[in-house]
């Protein structure tokens, strides 16, 4: 555990160009391991499987390449351009495959009934770039399709995003029927890498759900079954040595390619993909250690409660309480006298004419002061009762309190908004007046509309032969 925040600093600081020449260094010693290794691929060469092979510069490793034992008819042939990669849990912890072609569909089926493989991760489309990278080998939903003795049916399938599809399908031979489930990423191009890191580590983690403690060997294939392939067993193996905390000083993602090509070739084929692999262990590792330390604090012990406050603490809590609430039910708005005019070429002008920033946030005048301020002392403040909406719910002290600008009761109700808020973030609780915005340019249009900003657009003139309301008179003070 210690050596994973060091490894991630060494990821993250890896160099485009050394990484290029790691790569370079990969492909150049491919010619080497087999000359070194004695790798052979003869039985991928023979004539009769020849045309089992979709690409022909990539054929199996004899010696690690999967060799078909479960007899369906006279004419089966033991030969399926497959091989298997070692993890950090068993050597035939994954099946590296090509993409079947329509002539070795049963013998993909084969394959997946003899090592009762319970779940595929496919990545690539059936066409590609206008060609057909992949043989459908599973039914559409909720239909049933045979492959030679094996009928297999779609039990549902599901796109939890854009980059995947979860198909789950059972297959049944001689009587006998076992589940399995299919992942297909979507968003992988040939040749190329995704344009982030997180669906793919994602299809994996629901991968990895699926089969569980079952000790059968994961299926990978894409349309090769190196490319991408290589990519996804590469970061499938760097997971489990992180579960099984086998990570080691001498951890080296250049070495587990290379490895990954002792047995199967061009595994991992481009320098993006390569350099892919990086990209996605650094958020592998940073996955690791949040969820590492989340376990971590979670199994800490609870902090001591606090000790219980004095009844002369209490008495004044609820004393600032009550002065709060009352605060809600009625508060003062005072009215201050205008600053002086300001010319248009003068900065605060623009605040002032355009009270919203480029946020969308109200911007405050700078010329406004608090009515308890000496600076403002010369002023006669006015003041007015006023009540809050009946639906208005007291917030809690923790809360940032938003105040209404409400109108009178008896005002007639109109269409539109009734109130607009304004924050009072700028506020203590200390405070025991709020500051009032109204208008220091009195010729701005439309300053007191709806939407505007300031109490004394709220305080109008009534509309219609009616006289104001008594409450709404001013107290001389």
């Amino acid at each position: 555990m210690e050596l994973l925040p060091s490894l991630l600093s060494a990821l993250k600081a890896a160099d485009p160009g050394t990484l290029d020449q790691e790569f370079n260094m990969v492909r150049s010693q491919a010619v080497t391991l087999k000359r070194e290794l004695g790798v052979r691929t003869e039985a991928g060469a023979l004539k009769q499987n020849i045309k089992k092979n979709r690409y022909k510069d990539i054929l199996p490793y004899d010696r690690s390449r999967v060799v078909l034992s479960l007899p369906t008819s006279d004419s089966d042939s033991d030969y399926i351009n497959a091989s298997f990669i070692r993890g950090a849990a068993g050597d035939r912890q994954h099946i590296a495959c090509q993409g079947p072609l329509s002539c070795t569909l049963t013998d993909f089926w084969r394959m997946i009934w003899q090592f009762d493989v319970k779940v595929i991760v496919m990545a690539c489309r059936e066409i590609e770039m206008g060609k057909r990278k992949c043989e459908r080998y599973w039914a559409a939903a909720h239909q049933s399709a045979s492959f030679g003795p094996f009928t297999v049916s779609s039990q549902g399938e599901t796109q939890p995003n854009e980059d995947m599809v979860i198909r789950t399908m059972s297959v049944t031979f001689q009587q006998d029927t076992r589940s399995l489930t299919q992942y297909q990423f979507l968003s992988w191009p040939d040749h190329d890498v995704p344009y982030e890191t997180s669906g793919v580590l994602d299809l994996l983690d629901r991968a990895r759900t699926s089969q569980g403690a079952d000790t059968s060997p994961l299926l990978v294939h894409c349309s090769a079954g190196c490319g991408r392939t290589g990519v996804i067993c590469a970061l499938n193996y760097i997971h489990d040595l992180l579960v099984t905390k086998q990570i080691k000083k001498d951890f080296s993602i250049l070495e587990i390619v290379l490895e990954l090509r002792r047995q199967r070739p061009s595994a991992v084929q481009t320098k993006d993909q390569y350099q892919f692999i990086f990209t996605a262990a650094v958020s592998m590792l940073e996955r690791f250690l949040q969820a590492s330390n989340h376990q971590l604090y979670s199994n800490l012990p609870e902090p001591e409660k606090p000790k219980t406050r004095s009844t002369a603490a209490r008495v004044s809590s609820a004393n600032r309480l009550s002065q709060q609430v009352d605060m809600n039910d009625t508060y003062a708005v005072v009215n201050k006298s205008k600053p002086p005019q300001l010319p248009p070429s003068d900065p605060a002008y623009s605040m002032v004419a355009n009270p919203r920033s480029s946020s969308g946030a109200r911007t405050l005048p700078p010329s406004h002061h608090y009515d308890n301020d000496t600076a403002g002392a010369s002023a006669a403040p006015i003041y007015s009762t006023v009540k809050p909406r009946a639906n208005q719910h007291s917030l809690p002290l923790s809360a940032t309190p938003i105040y209404d600008i409400a109108e009178p009761a008896n005002h007639r109700p109109r269409e539109g908004p009734e109130y607009t808020l304004v924050s009072a973030d700028h506020l203590t609780a200390a405070d025991d007046d709020y500051e009032d915005l109204s208008s220091s340019v009195s010729e701005v249009t439309g300053f007191c509309s709806p939407g505007g900003i300031g109490f004394n657009c709220r305080v109008q003139k009534p509309r219609g032969p009616r006289d104001p309301p008594a409450e709404w008179s001013r107290l001389e003070r």
